[in-house]
């Protein structure tokens, strides 16, 4: 996993990413790694970027949502960002990074987003970047947009941004607030279908009541994305390697034909122990339905008979 994420930080780094930002930092977390390379032009947030809860169809949405006013958005599937603006005048642009701090791309975000809005107040304005959908992995173009260096070509690049949030309030409506960013495209101005959708946003509407409702170590209460459940992509089973991990368990991995699922290619999936290959009745040659779960992890659902 280590040789895997140090692959996909060179890639994130050298402008092609692999995986999403959000899938990065969420395998960074769980495998405890630690990225070696551009950490300098790192800011903090304004305010921090939370991920989402997510929650998958037939599965049930926070209690608290039936007693409280909110609304539905699209989540739009590109690459977030957080803009700062100073008295309406832009200052400075950030990639989500880990949801603290962010890289710099002032220079690239400048020629996307009002450089001068109505405001007297300090504000982060947070969105997303988005490609079409007509373009082939959309959300890796856009993302892979925000990593150029040449300002020349990053012009070339078709991206939209779209803003879904502002802080801080100014009124006590998250509607309200939004509708105050006349100088931007905003989440509740269109359905978006032009560019790629990974779910649906559920947010309650009142902010005091979405802040009073606070936040976990990841995402706040006061909203979650609806998601639908990952659906498998058949390949065949080529051979299963056994790999000894840091606490010395021997663990079982399948290799598989590559497959893509989702945007990502696949070639191997956690085959956890020798009991779930006995009751998933593996064997060599056979082909297996392959899942990413929650749309990072690869994993083998079942054998296809």
């Amino acid at each position: 996993m280590k040789d895997f994420l140090d692959r996909a930080a060179k890639a994130y780094y050298d402008g092609n990413p692999i995986i999403s930002d959000e899938e990065f930092d969420a395998l960074s977390s769980a495998f405890s790694y630690e990225s070696v390379g551009a950490s300098d032009g790192e800011y903090p947030h304004l305010f921090p970027m939370y991920s989402l809860q997510k929650v998958f169809e037939g599965e049930s949405s926070p209690d608290y949502f039936s007693f409280h006013d909110f609304i539905v958005t699209p989540k739009l599937d590109g690459a977030a960002v957080a803009l700062v603006y100073e008295q309406g005048i832009f200052v400075r642009g950030l990639t989500r990074g880990n949801g603290k701090k962010g890289r710099n791309i002032t220079y690239l975000l400048r020629h996307l987003v009002p450089n001068i809005i109505y405001t007297q107040e300090t504000i982060q304005i947070t969105g997303e970047v988005v490609a079409p959908k007509t373009i082939p992995n959309a959300r890796n173009y856009a993302s892979g947009a925000l990593n150029l260096k040449s300002i020349d070509e990053f012009l070339t690049r078709d991206l939209t941004f779209i803003a879904y949030d502002v802080q801080s309030k100014v009124t006590d409506s998250f509607v309200e607030d939004m509708r105050l960013l006349t100088e931007f495209d905003t989440i509740l101005d269109s359905d978006w279908d032009l560019f790629p959708h990974d779910g649906k946003v559920f947010r309650i509407d009142s902010n005091s009541v979405f802040e009073e409702l606070g936040y976990t170590a990841h995402h706040p209460r006061g909203a979650f994305a609806l998601k639908r459940k990952a659906e498998g992509v058949v390949t065949k089973l080529l051979d299963v390697k056994w790999n000894v991990g840091k606490s010395g368990v021997v663990a079982p991995v399948a290799i598989l034909e590559p497959v893509v699922v989702g945007e990502a290619t696949v070639s191997k999936a956690t085959l956890h122990n020798i009991r779930f290959i006995e009751e998933m009745d593996l064997e060599i040659g056979c082909l297996v339905e392959v899942i990413r779960s929650g749309e990072i992890i690869p994993k083998i659902v079942r054998k296809v008979k």
